[in-house]
């Protein structure tokens, strides 16, 4: 009895896919507002790094695209010295998985995938608009899924909600 349940169990997960299509740039864009003049001035910048992701059902076969949206802002002195935001995107079949499982893998797991994509972006087009490298250090976005998902719960007061997209700022 106990090894039909184990080999329900194991059909049921091998049911499970979670599959990327594809992964693509869906926008990208570079500013330097001050330049040539920001290259006179002592490189210190205040950083500050915007995530978030969103994600859609693509087709009734199960694709979704998730996307992930990087803007990095460098500021000296209160200027902008450059800013850059890079949409990167990906397609993801899923089959077998719903609802809660579902949110949290598309908030999750895709945006785990698209990360170092959108950070190779980011990366190299500060280094070809005349600044030194960035690298932005990596992002658990688990925690910050069960941070979400904390945060709407305490404003619902009901302790079940979970939210389908991640923004920190």
């Amino acid at each position: 009895m106990a090894e039909e349940g184990t080999a329900a169990a194991q059909e049921e997960q091998a049911q499970q896919q979670f599959v990327t299509q594809r992964i693509y740039t869906k926008d990208i864009s570079f500013e330097s507002p001050i330049a040539p003049n920001v290259f006179r001035k002592e490189w210190k910048p205040a950083v500050n790094v915007d995530l978030n992701t969103k994600s859609s059902r693509v087709d009734e076969e199960g694709n979704h695209e998730v996307v992930l949206t990087l803007t990095i802002t460098a500021k000296l002195e209160e200027q902008t010295a450059f800013l850059v935001e890079v949409q990167q995107a990906g397609i993801f079949y899923v089959s077998g998985i719903e609802s809660d499982m579902l949110r949290q893998l598309l908030a999750t797991v895709a945006p785990t995938i698209l990360f170092p994509y959108a950070r190779e972006a980011v990366d190299g087009l500060v280094v070809k608009g005349g600044f030194p490298a960035l690298m932005i250090a990596p992002v658990n976005f688990d925690a910050l899924f069960r941070q979400a998902a904390a945060q709407q719960a305490a404003e619902a007061g009901d302790g079940a909600a979970v939210s389908p997209d991640v923004a920190t700022h």
